[in-house]
């Protein structure tokens, strides 16, 4: 069985030469990729940017599982009918039958690959690009061990079989040490190792492990942070001797230019939060709103994964390379402003969807916060649901605004805390990337970002994207906002006429 030792000498010069002298895409030229994760908001992306921009690529091989129902050539086909590769469908004819799916699951043993498959990947793949986890923040302690850690356990089996592996791409998060103020680029040590966790979420019974759970968080906001850390420590030991990159990105959002404008694909985290902000239905945020907020789009993270995986070739000093992917060190914005970005482009463009005239405040007083989302969340859902079934209709509101509640109290962790991200490896590599020939291909210095044109790219893509609101509504969105906003004004006129009178009378 092979070993990494065997990506020779003469191969990494070869490589060096490559980055020095032409361009990124002629360090992927000829290279066969394996990438986890590919089904994924994520995972979409690379592909389509490494497809787009480095179309020299030889193979690029796809980890996919059947899923409800759905066969991995079903899935596989579907995932490249998807409209983010009509541009490559243009600019490069046929590039995208370098693609194939590999039949395999990260919860099983061997990521459940064939023999054949498992020789075809260990003979063959030189750049892996592990991306696969759950990127839900309140997952049993189990599942996310499952996911997160196992997952990237068996990955590291595989690629220790890999006879010519340069470069193995760990995706992990900027929050897998949220339990830290300041956060350098480098592994750090964890109070409990990967395998004894391993070890304990297969011995131990669910009541064990949700107390367990508890216990082992301490600090932690959730298990999604907690076991992105404790993944990279087993990446770190296990992974010697493997050329081994780290990237961190803070908060996965909407692509600011690449593949499409605003492009997003799911309502997790804050795009679920600014679709509810957009409709009305959120008027309230416990968080801190001079604090920062540290986004970045999906574009930026995905060219900073391509081009990692090229710039470590150039550092590689038998070290593991961390890059902080973050965007508040260089180019800071706070919760405040964001939020305020964000109202202005939803009231400017406003989906039909609307329910209520958007104006969302982030408060720090937890009281006050509750007795809000009593007031304006969940007292008019349930007027509504009244309402629904004095139709005869089935009341639905209440049950959303419980979702939307939970979904922002598992966020509020980040809206209450701000971090310091070093970004050392990260300011390098953009330095390096802006000295090559094809620079202008990948996106990576975060300061070029103008957060009012992203939040409005960001806007109008979940208008587009998530809830499939074509371009024509707009005039009978912004009619129907129109009629919001006085009827806004009505109710608070009479509001205060009601607590004069009340006052008034009490005196």
């Amino acid at each position: 069985m092979g070993t990494t030792s065997a990506y020779t000498d003469s191969e990494r010069i070869n490589d060096e030469a490559n980055l020095n002298d032409t361009s990124i895409e002629a360090f992927f030229a000829d290279s066969v990729i394996f990438v986890t994760g590919a089904t994924g908001f994520l995972g979409k992306a690379l592909i389509e940017k490494l497809l787009r921009s480095c179309p020299r690529v030889s193979t690029i091989y796809l980890l996919i599982r059947p899923k409800k129902g759905q066969t991995v050539k079903e899935r596989f086909k579907t995932l490249v009918n998807n409209s983010i590769f009509d541009r490559v469908r243009c600019e490069h004819p046929g590039v995208i039958n370098k693609v194939y799916p590999i039949r395999g699951d990260a919860s099983e043993p061997d990521l459940g690959l064939s023999v054949d498959d498992r020789m075809t990947l260990t003979q063959n793949v030189n750049i892996v690009f592990h991306c696969a986890a759950t990127v839900r923040f309140n997952e049993p302690l189990k599942v996310a061990v499952m996911l997160n850690i196992r997952a990237t356990d068996r990955v590291l089996d595989l690629c220790k079989s890999m006879s010519h592996l340069k470069s193995f791409v760990h995706v992990s998060t900027a929050y897998s040490n949220a339990d830290k103020r300041e956060v350098k680029e480098l592994v750090y040590e964890t109070k409990i190792t990967a395998q004894v966790i391993m070890d304990m979420c297969e011995i131990l019974d669910d009541e064990t492990l949700t107390v367990l759970e508890k216990k082992l968080l301490e600090k932690h906001p959730n298990t999604y942070t907690l076991t992105k850390g404790i993944a990279e420590e087993l990446v770190s030991k296990k992974g010697i001797g493997l050329p081994i990159i780290i990237v961190r990105p803070s908060i996965i959002c909407a692509a600011y230019q690449e593949p499409l404008p605003g492009w997003v694909d799911n309502l997790y985290g804050i795009t679920g939060i600014i679709t509810e902000i957009g409709r009305g239905t959120i008027r309230s945020i416990y968080g801190d709103r001079k604090l920062k907020i540290d986004v970045v789009p999906v574009d930026y993270v995905v060219d900073t994964l391509i081009c990692a995986a090229w710039h470590s070739t150039i550092r590689r000093d038998g070290s593991i390379q961390v890059y902080n992917c973050a965007s508040s060190t260089i180019n800071p914005i706070s919760w405040g402003e964001f939020a305020k970005h964000i109202r202005k482009h939803v009231i400017e463009s406003p989906s039909k969807y609307v329910m209520w005239y958007p104006n969302v405040a982030i408060r720090t007083n937890r009281l006050v916060h509750k007795v809000i989302v009593v007031i304006l969340h969940f007292l008019p859902a349930f007027l509504v649901d009244l309402l629904l079934m004095c139709q005869g209709s089935k009341p639905i509101m209440l049950n959303m605004s419980k979702r939307i509640d939970r979904a922002a109290k598992v966020g509020a962790f980040f809206a209450l805390h701000e971090w310091d991200f070093a970004l050392d490896n990260m300011m390098d590599l953009i330095k390096h990337v802006k000295t090559m020939n094809d620079c202008s291909r990948f996106r990576v210095d975060f300061k070029d970002i103008d957060w009012d044109a992203y939040t409005r790219q960001y806007t109008l893509g979940i208008r587009k994207y998530i809830l499939k609101d074509h371009p024509d509504s707009l005039t009978k969105a912004r009619s129907r906002l129109s009629k919001l906003y006085w009827l806004r004004k009505i109710i608070q006129a009479l509001s205060i006429l009601f607590l004069y009178k009340l006052l008034k009378y009490v005196g």
